[in-house]
């Protein structure tokens, strides 16, 4: 059972850092010299991001790096307090990016039925979703669901869960929203493994509005019909990408495995799971690979034979956006949708596993 997206609406944080500010702001909040600098300064100059948003860009420069002393190790604050950052910072990024696709997809909020939360950032009770139908005037009867924790294959994992809604109740109007302030995790002290994160991550929010594919609603925007999803977990690649929650802020660390793992693994699923829909890998006009990182974006074009301008529109979001986490790949849809961008299309994801999550999509 299929369901049409009859919009997109992404938004960001006020505050931008370009790549050479935050190249500096790295060096001195790790106090990094010599062989650990010139790391750092090749990892931001390979990272393929210019500029990204931040909802932190002031409390992290002078609260969190003005309390340090010198010489004493510094974890910067709590999980609690960062998760109270969260709760701030979250709701009105959420809100700006639901009122765009409400807009977009000319729904009412008193249309909207259920409510998809996603988010790997930050957690509280009542949250977002209460928060998202308290500002905006959603019915208070709206059925909500939360998918936390997924990563960067988030939105799609969302995905599934509002084709679920639609194929259970056809005249479901369900509204999705991803948001990460990934800017709140942000690590004071310089580890190898982890400093990848610094020079790629930023913030951000994506929503969208589902209906079933049977729906006779119309709109002045190009759709989306969602097709299905797959997921896959590929081989010996369970500690590659891990995400904990530390003292100090969530934990990320990215292994030097992933591309190759990717490389490796990836197009023997791909290519079994187009099958089941008459598809063949270079049947598919349009890839919304999500923008991990340039090694990320590369390791799919070798696996899945693509050309570069296949993977263009991942890389300008990565360029101008950085890695938001679960709403990244939902700008390089909209991207799509205004654009001549064709169909079929598939969007991959990658999060913790390494799980491999698809869906695939036409443009009408």
């Amino acid at each position: 059972m299929s369901l049409r997206i009859f919009g997109i609406g992404c938004a960001n944080p006020q505050h931008t850092m370009s790549q050479v500010e935050a190249l500096q702001m790295a060096i001195d909040t790790f106090r990094v010299s010599g062989r650990e600098e010139r790391l750092l300064r090749v990892v931001f100059r390979k990272s393929g991001v210019e500029n990204r948003y931040t909802s932190l860009h002031h409390s992290i420069a002078t609260t969190w790096l003005d309390s340090r002393e010198p010489g004493v190790f510094n974890t910067g604050p709590s999980t609690g307090e960062r998760m109270g950052y969260f709760k701030e910072h979250a709701p009105p990024l959420a809100s700006a990016a639901v009122e765009r696709a409400l807009e977009n997809s000319q729904t009412l909020p008193a249309e909207v039925t259920h409510l998809v939360t996603i988010s790997c950032t930050g957690f509280n009770a009542p949250g977002l979703d209460v928060d998202l139908i308290q500002q905006l005037g959603l019915p208070v009867t709206t059925q909500r669901v939360n998918v936390g924790f997924m990563g960067c294959h988030g939105a799609i994992n969302g995905l599934r869960v509002a084709q679920g809604i639609v194929a259970a109740n056809p005249k479901a109007v369900v509204l999705m929203c991803a948001v990460e302030c990934c800017s709140v995790h942000y690590q004071l002290n310089w580890h190898p493994e982890r400093s990848l994160g610094s020079a790629l991550f930023g913030d951000g929010a994506a929503a969208l509005v589902c209906r079933h594919d049977g729906s006779t609603r119309q709109g002045p925007h190009r759709r989306l019909r969602l097709i299905d999803t797959g997921s896959c977990l590929l081989p010996n690649s369970k500690d590659a990408i891990t995400w904990n929650i530390g003292d100090h802020g969530f934990e990320m660390f990215l292994s030097h495995s992933v591309p190759e793992l990717i490389e490796e693994h990836l197009n023997a699923w791909v290519a079994s799971w187009l099958a089941q829909y008459d598809l063949e890998v270079q049947d598919i006009k349009s890839w919304a690979i999500h923008p991990g990182g340039p090694r990320i974006i590369s390791s799919v074009e070798s696996s899945l034979t693509l050309q570069p301008k296949d993977t263009e529109a991942s890389r300008e979001v990565l360029r101008n956006y950085g890695n938001m986490s679960s709403p990244t790949i939902l700008f390089v849809l909209n991207s799509f949708l205004q654009s001549e961008a064709s169909g079929p299309c598939v969007a991959i994801g990658f999060g913790p596993g390494i799980y491999a999550e698809a869906a695939l999509l036409e443009f009408e």
